[in-house]
């Protein structure tokens, strides 16, 4: 029904607001405007806004949301706190399972997991938890706002954890949290790994890392940037000076599908495209990711994840005369979040479904093309089809990364380089995490993409919390 056939104002109580307030559309800047810039796209959103949003749930008996969300974070109960105006609050119970909700509200997709499930999904709009999630822990940073974590007693423990990524950082905060000193080491000159330097800034400006990096420093996580396991430290130092070691490195090893010219001037792997963007941008100066613009060629993304929407809208911001996303499969087959193809779409990038790629072409080491086949069900199966291109990017998703120095700590891995851990330990109820995140190495855990292959930023998190737990318990805290 329509919010405007009543009259009645907003009321938290009113177990009926879902019949009388729409799903609201998340504000967007102008398509016109925002692909000439790379600030985020989605406008903040008025604390009524927020209420009102909040105030259509419907406090399920058995939250499918909650369920859906591979943190299990208390959606149901923040929301009653959002309708109510109770803002802190709700940043308070955020945090208690999600160490990064303004993140997560930002690039989780949503649209398949907490408002996918949704009771209200199903003929009314889902509540717009994301929203509601991003803009709620925002407001709580921009307050300053801390965790009262005075009477949490120091066990004199230190924990070494490598990466600062998602599973890192999921790891170290909750560590903090409990009274266990975490050290965090990375490579990079900046946390967040893939958060900072593999997503545009118009989808996570890097203030937001900045932000949420001086927010654990203050609860007592230390970061060690700049510095190389294996490198500028060795691994067994870590072994021998901390209590226990968590490895949440990532995959950075791109898959080519071994596609034929791939190594052709012109073609681009996605990750360091992106990278070399985000370099180029923040001026971080990193010499091994070099600035490519694409301003007026021709590009082709090969794949269809959300990693090729970022590559198609960083080339649409470069200005780059035509951008085409050419995907072997269906629309609805694409395993990317929905609302960044809306989005893709409404900033001029053109989609073309149904072609398997099979040969980048080239003449005299100058890029022609992109040669297909096209598949079923399209009615000319198999005809071979041909797309010209001046550049093309690569993004058909990420394999591990393992270091040189895993074998001799004792790491195992699979047949696709992930690490592989133990099996889950009896006090983990949690059907979404099937293992331990312990490796066969005593002492060491793992968790993330470089265990569970690439996959989402909340996955990655819930790993790296679970570890925490499991090297809180091993130190007996």
């Amino acid at each position: 029904m329509k919010s405007n056939l009543f009259e009645n104002r907003f009321d938290p109580s009113d177990t009926l607001t879902f019949l009388k307030i729409e799903r609201g559309g998340i504000a967007k800047r102008d398509s016109n405007k925002r692909r000439f810039d790379f600030k985020e796209v989605y406008r903040d959103a008025t604390g009524d806004d927020l209420s009102q949003q909040s105030g259509r749930c419907l406090d399920c008996g058995n939250p499918y949301c909650e369920w859906k969300c591979p943190l299990h974070n208390y959606i149901p109960n923040w929301l009653e706190m959002v309708a109510k105006g109770q803002y802190q609050r709700a940043a308070e119970l955020m945090h208690e399972t999600n160490p990064l909700p303004e993140i997560c509200g930002r690039v989780c997709p949503q649209d398949r997991l907490c408002e996918q499930a949704c009771t209200l999904n199903t003929g009314f709009g889902a509540v717009t938890i994301g929203a509601i999630e991003k803009n709620i822990s925002d407001r709580a940073l921009a307050n300053n706002w801390r965790p009262d974590l005075s009477k949490v007693k120091a066990t004199g423990k230190i924990v070494a954890i490598v990466g600062a990524g998602p599973a890192g950082l999921g790891c170290a905060e909750l560590l903090a949290r409990n009274g266990v000193k975490p050290v965090v080491f990375d490579r990079y000159p900046e946390i967040g790994g893939l958060l900072t330097f593999g997503i545009p800034e118009f989808k996570l400006e890097k203030e937001v890392l900045r932000k949420r990096r001086q927010f654990l420093e203050d609860i007592g996580v230390v970061f060690k940037l700049n510095t190389d396991i294996g490198k500028d430290v060795k691994i067994e130092s870590l072994q021998k000076d901390y209590d226990a070691v968590f490895l949440g490195m990532g995959t950075y090893t791109p898959n080519d599908g071994d596609l034929k010219g791939r190594d052709t001037a012109g073609v681009l792997e996605s990750l360091d495209y992106l990278i070399g963007n985000v370099n180029h941008n923040q001026a971080y100066e990193m010499p091994n990711y070099p600035y490519t613009n694409l301003k007026g060629m021709q590009v082709v993304v090969l794949g269809g994840g959300d990693t090729a929407m970022d590559c198609v809208r960083s080339a649409v911001r470069q200005q780059a005369s035509s951008v085409t996303c050419v995907y072997r499969r269906s629309e609805a087959d694409m395993p990317g979040s929905r609302q960044e193809v809306q989005n893709a779409k409404e900033e001029g990038v053109e989609f073309i479904f149904n072609l398997q790629p099979t040969e980048i072409q080239s003449t005299d080491e100058r890029l022609n093309g992109v040669a297909f086949k096209a598949t079923e069900p399209l009615e000319n199966a198999g005809d071979e089809v041909f797309l010209e291109a001046d550049n093309v990017i690569i993004a058909f998703g990420f394999k591990a990364s393992p270091a040189k120095w895993f074998e001799k700590l004792g790491i195992k891995q699979d047949q696709w380089g992930r690490v592989t851990t133990l099996d889950k330990p009896a006090a983990c109820n949690d059907p979404s995490l099937p293992y331990s995140q312990r490796t066969h190495t005593e002492g060491v855990y793992a968790g993330g993409d470089m265990v569970r292959g690439a996959d989402l930023v909340v996955t990655a998190i819930a790993e790296g919390r679970q570890a925490a737990r499991e090297i809180m318990a091993w130190l007996d805290i």
